[in-house]
């Protein structure tokens, strides 16, 4: 069945996601961004890292609902407002229905009810905020390989070789015959670490993890322009916003599958490395 649209629907709308993509998530666009994330989004950010596995739990729960044919359930689950909304999510949202207007104005708009477009706009930033995380668990793996030439693809994996180094150098340093006789010492009788410690240094580097997502999109949302993900994105999102009877989604989004999977690794693998 060929497209009964006419080319000029096509190129209206595609000028208008061109210039919306160029001037939100260019490298102007996501420093200017990225300005209302100094203030409370500080703040926001440790606490939405930490609901990340509530909302997984949540749309899985919404996407079994869905194939039980729990349809009103579903729809309730993924409609359900987990993270807290930052202020840089509010600014992409207002600057996405600016856009959805533009595209009314030339009647090239999706024929989708308002509701549904506001929750698949909500949606498009929560997305947006996993590609974050994820480009933040490439930053760990990267430091556990530099530093400690072992894989970490999360913070739970990094924060004992971090809090031994930690524990080793303070040892050494101490210790009452000179750092070089302390680090013989302790090269033969390794420092004992506590569980407190561990627990300490992975709060702060969930915290500081935390501070990365939430600045990373400078750096990946103009890869994403620049390769056409944020553009391929959007074009789904439209696409699906194009039928009339569009309903809000219930499943998740491969990006947060994704950024889960580095969580879930995480864990197997210090689970396994425990049990060895």
């Amino acid at each position: 069945m060929t497209d009964a649209r006419p080319a000029r629907f096509d190129t209206a709308r595609e000028f208008e996601l061109d210039r919306f993509l160029s001037d939100r998530y260019g490298l102007r666009g996501t420093l200017r961004l990225h300005r209302a994330a100094l203030g409370w989004d500080l703040l926001r950010a440790p606490l939405n890292v930490a609901l990340s596995p509530v909302f997984l739990l949540v749309r899985i729960m919404g996407k079994l609902m869905s194939l039980l044919g729990a349809k009103r359930a579903a729809s309730w689950l993924a409609g359900r407002q987990v993270f807290l909304t930052s202020d840089v999510a509010r600014r992409i949202e207002a600057d996405l229905a600016d856009l959805m207007g533009r595209l009314d104005a030339r009647g090239v708009g999706p024929k989708a009810p308002p509701e549904t477009v506001r929750e698949a706009i909500r949606t498009h930033a929560e997305t947006r905020n996993a590609v974050a995380e994820i480009a933040t668990s490439l930053v760990v793996m990267v430091a556990g390989f530099f530093l400690f030439n072992r894989a970490t693809p999360g913070i739970i994996s990094l924060a004992g070789p971090l809090a031994e180094f930690r524990a080793h150098g303070s040892a050494v340093q101490d210790f009452w015959l000179g750092d070089r006789m302390g680090r013989a010492w302790y090269w033969a009788f390794p420092v004992e670490l506590s569980p407190w410690q561990v627990i300490l240094t992975g709060a702060a580097l969930a915290v500081t993890a935390s501070l990365v997502t939430t600045f990373a999109g400078l750096i990946a949302d103009p890869l994403q322009l620049a390769t056409g993900t944020h553009k391929r994105r959007l074009m789904r999102m439209l696409a699906r916003l194009d039928r009339a009877d569009a309903q809000p989604l219930t499943g998740l989004e491969r990006e947060h599958i994704l950024a889960r999977m580095g969580d879930l690794s995480d864990a197997a693998l210090s689970l396994w490395r425990h049990w060895r």
